[in-house]
């Protein structure tokens, strides 16, 4: 009897190394099939629209028909953006504030309250968060700034940067939690105050995690969907103007996948040359965070 249960754990303990490799492959596996789809497909794209007039033209009616249709993504990447820095001017310093106050000032029954629930906000549906901005957000902004169309990208960026808010606010506070409290009775016993520990002590200790968490909730901020294709509306106007309707990527790759064009038509394409620019965005954006997290890292 003992053999056989030795023999059984035997079995599970050679085993599991095996399926755990099959589940580090099969990761793999998928994200080389899902980058190659978008490189097969978005070279056909480029097989027939130019690269340069993708890349520099100001047009995008890709939805349309015959000679009206064009493909020039700067409206597209304009609408990102502006909704992506306009998250970060929201998010960054509230969710850093939160940080700060979780881990350095918050007695710890009060962070026991206070950071699981600013942490559901990180699990509303996004879709609930979109029409949070259009049924009370653009109507709020909308009695201090008349002109603000119903859809626009204020609106859309305030609500994606509320969104963000729990992944800056509990990375950053990890990471600062993580800061050894040595270094913290140093700084108070040289004559430091609170203030100047957590600013000149504890956040540069822990800039690594804190700039990761910026990077990686902006990565989330410029592939947000269901919220942008709410609030900010469908027209792709290549504008810097928070108060126009605009049109992110992702956006367009919602409306396109739930028209009726053709499969394997131009305008078919089109969603995956969006899909890839946006990959490519996201993609520097993750190189950039690992970067700055290997640059600045500090090891206790």
């Amino acid at each position: 009897m003992l053999q056989k249960k030795q023999s059984w754990r035997n079995t599970v303990e050679a085993f599991i190394p095996k399926f755990l490799l099959i589940c580090a492959l099969l990761s793999v596996f998928t994200t080389v099939g899902i980058i190659l789809t978008l490189l097969f497909e978005t070279a056909g794209f480029f097989e027939k629209v130019p690269f340069l007039d993708y890349i520099t033209g100001t047009t995008w009616t890709a939805l349309f028909s015959g000679d009206q249709q064009k493909f020039g993504v700067l409206p597209l990447i304009s609408g990102t953006l502006l909704v992506t820095v306009g998250a970060a001017v929201v998010a960054v310093p509230i969710g850093l504030g939160s940080a700060i106050y979780l881990s350095e000032y918050a007695p710890e029954r009060v962070r026991q309250i206070i950071k699981p629930i600013l942490e559901i906000l990180a699990g509303i549906p996004t879709i609930v968060y979109g029409f949070f901005a259009i049924t009370l957000v653009t109507p709020f902004l909308r009695s201090f700034i008349p002109q603000l169309n119903f859809f626009n990208a204020l609106s859309a960026s305030i609500v994606v940067g509320i969104m963000i808010i729990p992944m800056i606010a509990s990375l950053s506070e990890d990471a600062m939690r993580s800061v050894p409290k040595n270094i913290r009775e140093a700084a108070y016993g040289l004559g430091a105050t609170k203030l100047e520990v957590v600013l000149k002590i504890v956040v540069p200790a822990a800039l690594s995690g804190i700039v990761s968490s910026f990077v990686l909730a902006l990565s989330r901020a410029i592939g947000e969907t269901m919220i942008v294709t709410i609030a900010a509306g469908s027209n792709p106007t290549f504008t810097f103007d928070p108060t126009s309707t605009i049109q992110t990527m992702t956006g367009f790759m919602v409306q396109a996948a739930m028209g009726d064009i053709t499969y394997e038509s131009l305008s078919y394409k089109a969603i995956y040359a969006v899909g890839m620019t946006l990959f490519l965005f996201t993609f520097v954006m993750n190189m950039l965070a690992q970067y700055i997290s290997r640059r600045f890292k500090e090891e206790y």
